[in-house]
């Protein structure tokens, strides 16, 4: 699984969620160490780190947010690939710096569409 270089948005988010579809998340990869940079709608700058593991994608994230608050938490993600090819992460959230839990759906947006 190879997600270096990939950049994605959000499709579907949950109600606990603060990342919307103005959210781009930017990754890279190293063998299987995983480093992401966000931000767009609520999310001012995000960065979460992580690794691959199996086919699935686990990482910590944090970040600060319109309101000037700091926040954070764990995910768990299913890695799928589209019949295109592009890939959609599929992240099971837990926040810990907050109350609640959830599910994120990105999607690999093609290089023409990320201005």
């Amino acid at each position: 699984m190879n997600l270096d270089g990939r950049v994605l948005s959000v499709s579907a988010t949950a109600s606990r969620g603060v990342v919307d579809s103005n959210t781009l998340l930017r990754l890279r990869q190293q063998g299987d160490r995983v480093l992401g940079r966000y931000g767009g709608g609520s999310v001012l700058r995000g960065c979460l780190v992580g690794r691959i593991e199996g086919h699935r994608l686990v990482f910590r994230y944090a970040q600060v947010e319109g309101s000037g608050e700091i926040h954070g938490g764990t995910s768990v993600c299913e890695v799928l690939y589209q019949a295109d090819g592009r890939a959609r992460i599929v992240e099971h959230f837990t926040w810990r710096t907050r109350e609640g839990s959830g599910t994120n759906v990105f999607d690999e947006v093609r290089k023409s569409d990320c201005v």
